[in-house]
């Protein structure tokens, strides 16, 4: 699947679906808001793609973040690219080359893949780990105009990136190392990425998340490799454990009312290979979280959303490449509905 959330909510409250391919994506698109119906798949191609992120503005655009590997007269080459779907089932622009920060192609084909985010100014940033494990990272400019790539440093990093934008217009990267969790952040909108001290905690590569649980304050949530247990972490405090089973991929995090009351969802691939889901009161960890394992076969990372009529939707792909959807049941607690509806 790609990675970030593979499942979006556009302006006009259709969910749409994304998932890789061999030679480019294929989309599924909501027929209108909340509907069980649903066009797609539709083929958007894109040749030589390894890797492909999915990020969406407060504007609604959605983000195509690709590594794409090519071969030319001079022998094999990566570099990144991007492209927008600016409406729900429109279609996706061209795929534009962001170049590599590298000009040896043998050093380029070291690099990562991109992770990005986009800012309340529709500013997108992409970073991606350098072939020496170190954090690159480049910015679209006014007008489009893409500057150059900055090296952020850093070493060890891990090919996870885990880069997060808050509602106030702040950028802060987290990413997992041999030395411990590494950070870097704005101190304000607009401005340069600042290394933070590193913080002495472990996580299993590629299960971290991030989540914004109060005003221009991040929650970050990952598997720590000594309990293999998922813990959540808000800069000032000790992480928190929290429960329920130890799991593979990452932890996918959304916010959501439930009964009435500001819930953090929880979702990650079990050990077994079936769908988990938890949930808690938003920055109420202590107080317990509520896990359980739906036995839906999940391959790979799930996806949250909150559809046209405010209620959760999860999606999964099973093993044999089919998505899956189903929503939250009415009622109190957070129980998804037994019937999945397979696209």
């Amino acid at each position: 699947m790609p990675r970030g959330r593979w499942m979006t909510l556009g302006k006009d409250g259709r969910l749409t679906v994304y998932a890789r391919t061999d030679g480019g994506l294929l989309r599924w698109t909501q027929r209108s808001p909340g509907d069980d119906r649903w066009d797609g798949p539709d083929h958007v191609p894109v040749a030589g793609l390894t890797d492909v992120t999915v990020v969406q503005g407060a504007d609604g655009y959605v983000h195509f973040l690709g590594r794409r590997e090519r071969r030319d007269a001079e022998g094999p080459s990566v570099d990144f690219v991007h492209a927008v779907q600016y409406q729900t089932g429109r279609p996706v622009t061209e795929w534009r080359s962001l170049g590599n920060f590298y000009r040896d192609r043998e050093r380029g084909r070291k690099v990562g893949a991109p992770a990005g985010v986009v800012d309340p100014q529709g500013t997108v940033f992409v970073f991606a780990r350098n072939a020496g494990g170190g954090l690159q990272m480049r910015r679209e400019g006014k007008g489009g105009k893409w500057g150059a790539w900055q090296d952020l440093k850093g070493a060890g990093l891990s090919a996870e990136i885990v880069p997060s934008v808050t509602s106030g217009g702040l950028v802060e990267v987290l990413a997992t190392s041999d030395r411990g969790m590494r950070q870097w952040r704005q101190e304000a909108p607009d401005g340069p990425l600042l290394t933070a001290p590193p913080l002495q905690f472990y996580a299993v590569e590629g299960t971290a998340t991030a989540l914004e649980t109060a005003p221009d304050r991040l929650t970050y949530y990952w598997t720590d490799t000594a309990t293999s247990g998922i813990v959540s972490f808000r800069a000032g405090a000790w992480p928190v454990l929290l429960g329920g089973y130890p799991g593979e991929g990452a932890v996918v995090a959304l916010r959501a009312v439930v009964d009435g009351y500001d819930c953090t969802v929880l979702a990650q691939r079990g050990t077994g290979g079936t769908l988990l889901i938890g949930f808690c009161a938003t920055e109420g960890e202590q107080g317990g979280v509520w896990w359980s394992d739906t036995a839906q076969e999940c391959v790979g990372d799930p996806a949250l959303a909150v559809d046209g009529h405010g209620r959760v939707v999860v999606a999964v792909r099973g093993r044999d490449g089919a998505v899956s959807l189903a929503r939250r049941e009415p009622g109190p607690g957070f129980t998804l509905s037994s019937q999945w509806r397979r696209l």
